[in-house]
């Protein structure tokens, strides 16, 4: 009989909660009671009238809604696990209708609050669970993390003790209570816990530092030096324990005690990274300037002292001569110490590097550094693209070109060697070379690479398939050029210049074109490329006006655009302007045939 009742609770309860109003509710929930009726006699009896059940034992009723909540609810789950966020929250506030005291469904439905980033409901939802459910501990430490992420951290406090109290073993919530309190400045209670924890796991390093780091924020330099000395007697075979007990005593006054631990260190182990950097800060301390920068170049030549660390050292020293008046010959004494080095760091050499660039020194005195950095570290881009600055400034070619290919050797996915191999090649007018290595470039684009770049790329090797009478590749070129970047102003003149030229899609090129005489509207050429296309366009009036100003606005303009206006005041009907212009253009170019027939017949003759 009861699988029976199941069964029926089953089939009435499957039309979807989604979809079923407060009616229909009513109507599956009189159905469950019906059918508990018919399995139990107990329970009640139906009219046969009106078919409502009289309720004759009343633990029936709560029989009843709990199955009725314990269906919902797994309903709700189910929901839940399939992403079916909306339907979820709907059946777990249905639940909390026929259970107010149901904990679950409290904590579930916080979380949806919080998603709709409803804060206040959400921890009002996990209140009530943990309220109803005092010691679920997921309960209590989703509360305490609410509280803790909504500044309220005494309520914060109070659920993670609560949760220790529970379960003693939770090392974790311990130290979350330690930072806590220190956020509240109760350090009394952040050392009580560390103590706590100090019982579940022993004296560690760790935690005796974390209670120095207590005591000094409390300015109890007494109870600190204590912790400090019995970790240095408990890990005697580390000195740095006895540093930093030296430089709590530094730190707080008492200056002749810490340069007497430190000199013992340095006694014992003159390598001792961080007993050298105590003693440097001693003496920076003293203002002993001499004894600082010996302590100071002691720490360069020190084999056993981190990268990081030296570095550290030379920003220091490089940040105070600057703040002195900036006289780099100490700073570049401390660099040569590094320099002369075995072994030395090509990360220091790069910072000596840039070092003497910020003092402006000459490139033949920076080009040694960088190159030892590269005959340590091949694969420093920095340094080698450094290097091809100064050929490039140098206008050696020849020198560019080898260190571009150096450069795609040791690095071959950055795209500047192969974009300033191709720069330097075509100036050497090789352009069948420079569109071989730009092309192999190419293959190295990323949608994470540089925007202003690549589009770069491509209008350098458009421009070179366009000297290469290779118009079809050109423009596929350019159109790659300005999805990269579609305000790339050279590009757009020179795309507009080649398809006014070729006499294709003058409507794109002019809108081209004019995008460039809007961004500069006082550059020659671009007004001469605009003009141009109106020209094309048997727009002759218009291309008057902008090649006028092509003109005004340039007294060195090229014998090109002195031709253009010459062509474009013939079509105006001024033959006598336009015959000017044309000898003027023709005294640099004299062996232009179609000038000089132009000039003959006194019109514009088409190329």
């Amino acid at each position: 009989m009861l699988r029976t009742l199941f069964l029926l609770l089953v089939s009435l309860f499957s039309m979807p909660w989604c979809v079923a109003n407060a009616s229909q509710r009513d109507v599956m929930a009189d159905s469950a009671r019906s059918a508990l009726s018919a399995g139990n006699s107990s329970a009640g009896t139906v009219s046969p009238s009106s078919g409502i059940l009289h309720i004759s034992d009343e633990s029936a009723v709560a029989d009843n809604s709990k199955l009725r909540y314990d269906y919902f609810f797994l309903q709700a789950i189910s929901e839940r696990q399939k992403g079916n966020s909306s339907a979820a929250f709907d059946l777990l506030r249905h639940c909390i209708e026929i259970n107010p005291g149901a904990a679950e469904a409290y904590f579930y439905l916080a979380q949806y609050y919080m998603a709709m980033r409803e804060k206040e409901k959400s921890m009002s939802m996990t209140k009530r669970a943990v309220e109803l459910s005092p010691d679920n501990i997921s309960f209590l430490e989703t509360l305490a993390n609410l509280y803790a992420q909504n500044g309220k951290f005494v309520e914060s406090i109070d659920a993670f003790e609560h949760i220790v109290a529970i379960d003693k073993s939770r090392e974790d919530i311990l130290e979350v209570l330690v930072r806590l309190y220190q956020q509240q400045a109760d350090y009394d209670n952040a050392i009580r816990t560390l103590e706590r924890m100090e019982e579940m796991e022993g004296k560690s390093e760790r935690l005796s530092l974390m209670k120095c780091e207590i005591y000094s924020n409390q300015n109890n330099t007494e109870a600190e030096l204590s912790e400090m000395m019995k970790l240095a007697e408990q890990y005697p075979n580390d000195l740095n324990y006895r540093v930093m007990y030296g430089e709590i005593l530094l730190d707080n006054g008492q200056s002749e005690k810490a340069l007497d631990v430190f000199n013992s260190v340095l006694a014992q182990e003159p390598d001792n990274s961080r007993g050298q950097m105590s003693l440097r800060l001693y003496y920076k301390k003293l203002a002993d300037t001499l004894r600082a920068d010996s302590m100071t170049v002691g720490i360069l030549k020190n084999k056993n002292m981190a990268t990081v660390a030296k570095i550290f050292v030379l920003r220091e020293e490089i940040s105070q001569s600057e703040n002195n008046g900036g006289d780099s010959t100490k700073i570049l004494a401390f660099f040569d110490t590094l320099r002369n080095m075995p072994q030395p760091d090509s990360e220091i050499l790069m910072l000596h590097a840039t070092y003497m660039n910020l003092k402006k020194m000459p490139a033949d005195s920076i080009r040694p550094v960088l190159e030892k950095i590269l005959s340590i570290e091949p694969d420093k881009s920095a340094a080698r693209l450094q290097l091809l600055g100064y050929a490039f400034t140098d206008d050696d070619a020849d020198r560019a070109i080898a260190i571009c290919e150096a450069g795609r050797q040791y690095n071959p996915d950055e795209m500047a060697f192969y974009y300033y191999e191709g720069i330097a090649r075509n100036s050497k007018g090789d352009e069948d070379a420079a569109i071989s290595v730009l092309k192999k470039g190419a293959g190295f684009i990323t949608g994470q690479s540089p925007p202003d770049i690549v589009s770069d790329y491509y209008s350098l090797l458009g421009q070179l398939f366009s000297a290469k009478g290779l118009m079809k590749e050109a423009f596929a070129a350019y159109d790659s050029c300005l999805q990269w970047k579609s305000d790339n102003v050279m590009a757009l003149n020179n795309y507009a210049y080649y398809l006014s030229v070729a006499g294709e899609n003058l409507d794109k090129a002019e809108k081209m074109s004019y995008k460039t005489i809007k961004a500069e509207p006082q550059n020659s050429t671009y007004l001469d490329t605009y003009a141009w296309i109106l020209f094309m366009q048997q727009r002759y009036a218009e291309a008057k006006v902008y090649i006028d100003q092509a003109l005004q606005s340039d007294s060195t303009v090229s014998d090109i655009i002195v031709e253009h206006a010459g062509d474009i005041y013939a079509m105006n009907g001024d033959a006598v302007k336009a015959v000017e212009y044309w000898q003027r253009a023709l005294k640099d170019t004299p062996d232009r045939k179609i000038l000089i027939r132009k000039i003959k017949k006194k019109k514009y003759i088409k190329e």
